[in-house]
């Protein structure tokens, strides 16, 4: 500032303000002397674009190159045909190019931004949307089959009118002339996993096998036994495989599968090594399908010939990241919870309420009831005071002496993971003591507490992943998210957040808004998330405008090919938005 700002002289400053600590300050102002005729600055009463600076770059300099880089451009080329500019009232390409960074008044400025983000938006909805494509199939019906009848008659309850809605748009897929591609998300203990086995038998119905995949084997275990109970008695033949089958029984159950003496293969990744075989592969469903690669889905898929696919999440996904980076999916929702089941009610615990918390849960150990204590990492490394499992479980078992107990973590073989979850599931141990392995998939109707230590450091999902453990009953659950005395706003919302409110969907909106959506979809959708004009957060209507006219052009006869669309085909050529090579859905 000393070699452009002079003592004892007066400047017009202007700058972008912000609001930090309850006073508005400035970290980039610019300057300007004011002569003895106290003109104004040559700026004065224009809009003013403010570019991101680094090192020595100054906006004065950046606005200079900006003037004179437009001026050496005849015409930036239309990337938006004529009648969708006209049906959406946007600009052309140039115009908006050119009032983006120096526009004469704040409508033209805003109909700028809206050209260029949905121009951007309609590029994606292009990148992630399939092409039409037919392939043969014998059709079939869509009523259920009398297994599917036989097993919801058996059930003790009955299903949600999601779950039925769920039911008849995935027979709907599998009947139908083209492969399903169909996404099943919802929350927590809405009965995602029934719905799947209730259309693997009408899948089955229809000829062929079937696999299912889940990332861990402690969560293929159970589900497996879960299919076991209410398939078996119908006489549908299960098979379990994972990395641990032993070399014998491997090669045993390898080739009843590739002889269709199998109907349900159900396993982790080792479901899509080279040597696992069908016989005739109908009906591929994957589980926590965030957890898998695109390879490592491939490489199921390409088992079969033309397999129908099912993908289930627990974490819902917000409305734009279902139009944009999953806009080549089917998408089923769950949103009603089972008959009985009562909101797990949140508590935020800071260190002073810490006692309290612990004689809270020794309350229900007296009822019988069960407990999750989740920690972050698995022993004490010594260069923080983040408490941890190993550490803590001792602390607990003074905290509460001759309540049973055990400790849980990544370390343990599979068998000793198995093992304890057996004995907790029997009620034999009243609590256990864990890393975050438990965050998914595990089904104890008893437990209603869970216990989350230092959860500003756990992401949204997770947190609610982790609540999701209880509650699973009619019986009262309680979450007790403990927090540290310093804690980021982030935290605090995120916090926040969970103790407002039970709905993963709110939950996941929430989550984009504090997180952004890169890091939300995961890295593998991050390429499709760098988005420079348009915002997952806020631009949902230009969101769906894209996706239909995109859709319009990707489901008539000429597609891509028509003469109407030449704008469209030469962006794709020269100057593609997104680079579907590089980037994995």
């Amino acid at each position: 500032l000393e070699k452009s700002i002079r003592v004892g002289r007066s400047y017009y400053l202007w700058a972008q303000v912000h609001h930090h600590r309850g006073e508005r300050q400035s970290s980039q102002f610019e300057a300007h002397p004011i002569g003895d005729d106290g003109s104004m600055p040559p700026a004065f009463g224009k809009i003013l674009p403010i570019y991101p600076l680094r090192g020595s770059l100054t906006q004065r300099l950046i606005r200079t190159n900006i003037q004179s880089i437009l001026a050496g451009v005849d015409r930036f080329i239309d990337e938006l045909p004529p009648v969708i500019r006209e049906r959406h009232n946007l600009l052309d390409t140039d115009t908006a190019i050119r009032t983006y960074h120096f526009p004469s008044d704040l409508s033209t400025l805003e109909q700028a931004q809206r050209t260029l983000a949905f121009t951007e938006l309609f590029y994606l909805q292009l990148a992630t949307r399939p092409t039409k494509t037919t392939r043969e199939r014998v059709l079939g019906t869509s009523s259920p089959t009398e297994s599917e009848l036989s097993l919801i008659e058996a059930l003790p309850f009955s299903l949600t009118a999601d779950q039925m809605h769920a039911l008849g748009e995935i027979r709907s897929d599998i009947s139908s002339d083209e492969p399903m591609n169909r996404l099943l998300q919802g929350d927590v203990g809405s009965g995602k996993t029934l719905v799947a086995w209730i259309t693997a038998l009408f899948s089955l119905g229809r000829g062929g096998q079937v696999a299912f995949m889940a990332p861990t084997e402690l969560l293929a275990r159970q589900h497996a036994e879960g299919a076991a109970t209410l398939l078996a008695p119908l006489g549908v033949r299960l098979a379990f495989l994972t990395g641990s089958v032993k070399a014998k029984d491997r090669r045993l159950l390898l080739e009843a599968v590739a002889n269709g003496e199998v109907d349900i293969l159900i396993g982790t990744h080792a479901l899509f090594s080279a040597e696992v075989r069908f016989k005739d592969l109908r009906y591929v469903i994957i589980d926590e399908q965030h957890r898998f690669g695109v390879e490592q889905r491939l490489a199921l898929l390409e088992k079969a010939t033309i397999p129908d696919l099912l993908l289930m999440t627990a974490t819902p996904i917000p409305r734009t990241l279902s139009l944009t980076v999953f806009g080549n999916l089917d998408i089923s929702t769950l949103k009603t919870m089972p008959a009985g089941r009562k909101p797990v009610i949140t508590h935020l615990v800071s260190e002073a309420s810490r006692s309290r918390m612990y004689q809270a849960v020794g309350v229900e150990f007296t009822r019988g009831h069960q407990a999750y204590f989740v920690y972050p990492r698995i022993d004490d490394t010594g260069t923080d005071t983040l408490r941890d499992v190993t550490g803590m479980y001792e602390y607990l078992q003074k905290q509460y002496p001759g309540v049973p107990s055990a400790l849980m973590h990544s370390r343990l073989s599979e068998d000793e993971k198995i093992a304890i979850l057996h004995a907790y599931q029997k009620g034999e141990l009243s609590y256990l003591v864990s890393t975050s392995v438990v965050e998914v998939g595990i089904d104890i109707p008893n437990a209603t507490c869970m216990i989350v230590e230092h959860a500003e450091r756990f992401g949204l999902s997770a947190l609610h992943q982790l609540r999701g453990r209880v509650g699973r009953s009619t019986l009262q659950s309680y979450c007790f998210l403990v927090f540290s005395n310093e804690l980021t706003e982030d935290a605090k919302s995120r916090l926040r957040v969970l103790k407002e409110s039970n709905d993963g969907f709110y939950i996941a909106e929430q989550d984009l808004l504090i997180r952004g959506p890169g890091e939300v979809a995961g890295t593998r959708q991050s390429g499709y998330l760098r988005l420079t004009f348009a915002s997952l957060t806020e631009d949902l209507e230009l969101i769906q405008l894209a996706r239909e006219e995109a859709d319009l052009i990707l489901l008539s006869e000429a597609g891509l090919l028509g003469s109407e669309h030449t704008e469209v085909r030469e962006t794709l050529t020269y100057a593609p938005y997104f680079d579907l090579s590089t980037t994995e859905l």
